[in-house]
């Protein structure tokens, strides 16, 4: 059998990375990879706006500067990364994108903003299993992490991609009656009634949180450090990894053969197949994945999406919050156990995780 910890040895490390920005909203998205251009690059975007920086600057002081924006149109990625599912970024609009997202006032109350939900300092997520919205209101699902968000196939967003672009996306937060409330029910006001009232979001409103979240990126990881020593090459072995954590890499990616019963019998673990490297991106056929719990205590098996698994953990080697939609994963093991032999046999459960019309089992052991 193969170790289980050594496929979290190569998760964890695949996934290293420092998410890009300040916490305070006032830091650009920076990388460190390999300068050269790829068909995801940023290309910034000439934008013309009237947009007043007083109201910002009564805000943010001297951290927001609408005259000489932040460079997010160019930052580095490195030539490996190829998949792209967004247009160019507009530094001015990132800019822009930047005040709206950590704002409150995009919410019924002043209590919440985007990046109340999405932090910062947890690769854009949340470290609570539910995120707090507005009067009481908590979210249906855990905060999806957002870095890398653009270095995708997929387009649709949300865990039941019910959104299907970022654009669609991005004000559906603020019209959600629990999480930042401008729902129209209930005698609330609608998402016209909040940006009316703010003089310095009216030109580029609606586009500029899109420009922002595609602005943060994240390839700084111990696997970017191995795969540009190899020259791109995944499937190599990375000079800078041990023996374990090149088998743990050789395990993600190989496909595994089954028996008749769905059992394991040889090859790797088959990770890959869905969360696709260098990008560890979603495949955009993915279905179920056989986690069908919900917060409401029902079942939910209309999830067919994840963020990268770029930035699951942190520099300091812990989790940046919980994982799933559920948020009822604390640990990669958790992760592990769960395709090892947790899976729900559901209809729509992705026929990768169905060998043989059975649930997959991998078999792998802790020693």
């Amino acid at each position: 059998m193969m170790k289980n910890n050594i496929i979290l040895s190569f998760v964890i490390l695949s996934v290293l990375a420092v998410a890009c920005g300040k916490a305070d909203g006032s830091g650009s998205s920076t990388d460190s990879g390999d300068p050269a251009s790829t068909t995801c690059a940023a290309t910034e975007q000439t934008v013309t706006t009237a947009v007043t920086g007083t109201a910002v600057q009564a805000k943010f002081g001297t951290k927001i500067n609408l005259t000489s924006p932040a460079d997010y149109a160019g930052q580095s990625v490195p030539s490996y990364i190829t998949k792209c599912n967004g247009a160019g970024i507009s530094n001015a609009k990132a800019t822009l994108g930047r005040v709206l997202f950590y704002d409150k006032a995009l919410s019924i109350d002043d209590t919440v903003s985007c990046a109340s939900c999405h932090q910062q300092a947890f690769a854009f997520s949340d470290p609570d299993i539910s995120s707090d919205g507005v009067s009481g209101g908590k979210t249906g699902r855990h905060s999806m992490r957002l870095v890398n968000a653009r270095f995708a196939e997929e387009v649709k967003f949300f865990w039941d991609e019910r959104a299907a672009s970022l654009e669609a996306q991005t004000t559906q937060p603020i019209q959600d009656h629990n999480e930042m409330g401008f729902s129209g029910q209930s005698g609330r006001g609608i998402i016209y009634v909040c940006l009316r009232g703010h003089c310095h979001y009216r030109s580029a409103a609606a586009g500029s949180p899109i420009h922002f979240v595609r602005s943060i990126q994240s390839f700084d990881s111990k696997y970017d450090t191995g795969i540009t020593a190899v020259n791109g090459n995944h499937n190599a072995q990375f000079t800078n990894f041990s023996t374990d954590e090149n088998a743990g890499k050789a395990l993600f990616t190989a496909r595994a053969t089954f028996d008749a019963a769905g059992n394991r019998t040889g090859g790797g673990a088959g990770c890959a197949g869905c969360h696709r490297p260098p990008e560890f991106d979603i495949d955009n056929n993915s279905r179920n994945n056989g986690i069908i719990a919900s917060f409401s205590g029902s079942t939910d098996t209309t999830v067919t999406r994840s963020p990268t698994l770029r930035d699951t953990v942190n520099a300091s080697g812990t989790l940046n919050g919980p994982l799933m939609h559920t948020g009822g994963f604390t640990s990669l093991a958790d992760v592990v156990r769960h395709y090892n032999g947790g899976i729900n046999n559901v209809t729509n459960l992705d026929n990768r995780l169905r060998p043989n019309g059975q649930p997959q089992r991998l078999q792998l052991t802790d020693a």
